[in-house]
């Protein structure tokens, strides 16, 4: 921490740049954009079984294979496109994970075209507020909660794969539905003032 400031301690995040940028401007920050939501449940249904940083170090590389996230782009990709991603050795290639990344786009196609927006929807949940916790250390955070099991049944309903409670609660801390910041991390504060 040579900048000095106190941040979550997660693993192997001291001193990366990359990680400790992502902590710093992103993570928890109230996210509100419908596609932006949904380009971050895909990452984070990409990341099951892996570590994050590996995920965000591979971001700009799904970005440019899946289109910029664009969802009626992706909600098109085909075959030729499902072999093109399944050869990308930019990304995490998953054969489930790819195609749950391409269902999902017509998914949330689907929904907009019912008049539900994706961002509204998942923040019914919260009643468009984030959750404010005040934890002490990682050992304080959990896997998931009962609302991140409620959100995962709510997606995986609508046909969401990859959307367990446990990726579901990582997705909500990352767009900032729940703030997780440890009351020890300089983060803590600014994230719950853009909460109020």
């Amino acid at each position: 921490m040579s900048d000095g400031l106190i941040r979550c301690n997660w693993r192997g995040m001291a001193g990366d740049p990359l990680y400790e940028a992502y902590h710093d401007q992103e993570w928890g920050v109230p996210e509100r954009d419908p596609v932006a939501l949904w380009e971050k449940l895909v990452l984070d249904g990409f990341q099951a079984g892996l570590a994050w940083i590996t995920i965000l170090r591979k971001r700009e590389a799904f970005r440019a294979a899946f289109a910029g996230f664009n969802p009626e782009a992706v909600a098109r990709f085909g075959e030729t496109d499902r072999a093109r991603l399944l050869a990308d050795a930019g990304i995490v290639r998953s054969a489930a994970k790819i195609d749950a990344a391409i269902s999902g786009a017509r998914i949330f196609l689907d929904m907009r075209e019912a008049g539900e927006d994706f961002s509204t929807f998942l923040w019914s949940f919260t009643d468009g507020r984030p959750i404010q916790t005040f934890r002490e250390g990682l050992a304080d955070v959990p896997a998931e909660t009962p609302l991140s099991r409620e959100i995962s049944a709510a997606l995986k309903a609508r046909g969401f794969r990859f959307a367990g409670p446990v990726i579901v609660y990582a997705f909500m801390q990352a767009v900032g539905m729940v703030n997780d910041h440890l009351v020890s991390c300089h983060r803590h504060a600014g994230v719950l003032e853009m909460g109020g």
